[in-house]
């Protein structure tokens, strides 16, 4: 994972550069700190994934391109068989499989999401990006915190909210949860 992560901030801190963006302005349209920005761009700290969707929105491509390097090519559909997304493993508890990666402008960004437990009840952690979400609960039991709302969601539940708003994910009851995430 540690490569990956490497190699996406490779990717981030060319396009930035192409651009001819300094990191302190970038870090500014991207609404989070110098410091922040720079342990992303660096590669040595994980990646969220709303963080690498903003970036790819902000430099007009697809976050599949930033994930693997290499445009999606398909046009009229894209079939993604049991298990066979594309693997984004961002942070220790979130696990993301997208399921739409080889398709060209795309409107949304659907993963299957598994959020493990947490045996140490470490504080969760907050994410926000540009846009909306969606998200369909498939197992398992999962607190979400919206801007400070806390909902809990059992299997078949769903929730819709502004995804710019402080959110984070929690499975419960000591088991993995898994939901259908979709990010437009």
């Amino acid at each position: 994972m540690k490569e990956q992560i490497q190699q996406i901030a490779a990717r981030i801190k060319e396009l930035r550069e192409i651009e001819g963006i300094s990191a302190e302005s970038f870090a500014g349209q991207l609404e989070i700190s110098p410091k922040l920005f720079s342990d992303y761009e660096s590669g040595n700290t994980d990646i969220p994934v709303g963080f690498l969707y903003q970036v790819a929105h902000r430099f007009n491509m697809e976050l599949s391109a930033l994930l693997k390097g290499e445009e999606p090519k398909l046009h009229v559909y894209s079939v993604v068989r049991k298990g066979k997304g594309l693997n984004v493993n961002r942070r220790k508890q979130y696990k993301y499989e997208n399921l739409a990666s080889n398709f060209v402008q795309k409107r949304a960004e659907p993963f299957i999401v598994t959020v493990e437990p947490d045996a140490s009840n470490s504080k969760v952690e907050f994410n926000s990006h540009s846009g909306q979400e969606f998200n369909f609960l498939l197992e398992g039991t999962l607190q979400i915190v919206v801007d400070g709302h806390e909902i809990v969601l059992e299997e078949g539940d769903s929730i819709y909210f502004d995804s710019g708003y402080q959110h984070a994910m929690k499975a419960m009851n000591n088991q993995a949860a898994r939901f259908l995430a979709v990010i437009l």
